[in-house]
């Protein structure tokens, strides 16, 4: 695929963006390109460690499990802007983050891989400020785990909650409410993964009013439930 690639001097260019990872992908997830960033918040100190790997050979396979069904859809030709997500690093930790992918398209028209960026989120009010209705993501990332209606979300934003909520889809492609349960769920993935507390007690930290309640959105946006997703990536991490 390397004659897809944008030109050296391009994919370069991002070596000189210290707080931007960003990643060109193949159609079966192998990295083509990566930036001094990326391999470096990887864990690792070459380029040449990370190309022609996928995520499940460089990261927690819960994370890259997740990367993988985000880059299927990228593969369909669907472009993921402005996702808030909580991305993993060498260490296990987990930083707020913003991600943007598009799928790579061949002189046809063909999709031939994926190409991203994400860049970490940093506590404070200016660093929403960028994203669209970036007071609401900021206060939602902070008060995650508490009940949070539409109405009280167009306050922040100093909308009516009908213009709120129609800005919010447009921009997030998904309701406010859809938005909020996927930081939920992602949130506890990584609970789930690298803590020892029980799935009852997962849930009632990350704002389901119960562990059935927990279980079925989990299962809704993971595609399987919180057991499941213990037992399968606990033992690889």
């Amino acid at each position: 695929m390397s004659r897809q690639l944008p030109s050296q001097a391009v994919c370069e260019l991002f070596d000189f963006l210290e707080d931007v990872v960003f990643w060109i992908k193949d159609r079966a997830g192998r990295y083509q390109w990566v930036n001094v960033t990326n391999f470096l918040n990887l864990g690792l100190g070459r380029r040449e460690d990370v190309l022609g790997k996928t995520d499940f050979d460089l990261l927690p396979a819960h994370l890259a499990a997740q990367f993988r069904a985000d880059d299927e859809r990228v593969l369909r030709g669907q472009a993921i802007a402005n996702r808030i997500e909580l991305i993993g690093g060498f260490d296990h930790t987990a930083r707020w983050s913003v991600t943007f992918k598009l799928p790579l398209r061949d002189a046809r028209g063909r999709v031939v891989g994926t190409v991203g960026i994400t860049r970490p989120l940093k506590p404070g009010g200016d660093d929403w400020n960028g994203l669209p209705l970036g007071t609401v993501i900021g206060y939602v990332r902070d008060r995650f785990r508490e009940p949070l209606d539409n109405a009280q979300l167009a306050r922040v934003a100093g909308l009516s909650q009908r213009t709120f909520e129609r800005r919010f889809r447009r921009h997030y492609g998904l309701s406010p409410q859809q938005y909020i349960k996927r930081v939920r769920v992602r949130t506890a993935c990584h609970a789930l993964v690298h803590t020892e507390h029980s799935i009852a007690v997962i849930a009632a930290d990350h704002g389901f009013p119960d562990q059935s309640y927990f279980t079925r959105k989990f299962r809704e946006v993971i595609g399987q439930t919180p057991r499941d997703d213990r037992k399968a990536f606990k033992r690889r991490t």
